[in-house]
């Protein structure tokens, strides 16, 4: 993932969460803004180690991240 790719997706979720503003129910704009941060940080983490295996219980290595 490069720098680019990642501020591009910080950038999606920003304009998820300013668009929260018109939302009148506290928890509703707490459930909404949660899911926001919990997709970006599924994203970014498929995005920076590799896309998730179809079988779920396959255990992977990880790649070598540039060490």
């Amino acid at each position: 993932m490069t720098e680019e790719q990642f501020i591009e997706l910080a950038r999606k979720q920003y304009q998820k969460i300013k668009a929260l503003g018109g939302v009148n129910s506290f928890y509703e704009y707490e459930k909404q803004f949660d899911k926001a941060w919990t997709d970006y940080g599924r994203e970014t983490l498929e995005q920076t180690i590799s896309k998730p295996p179809k079988d779920r219980r396959k255990k992977k290595h990880l790649p070598d991240m540039g060490k």
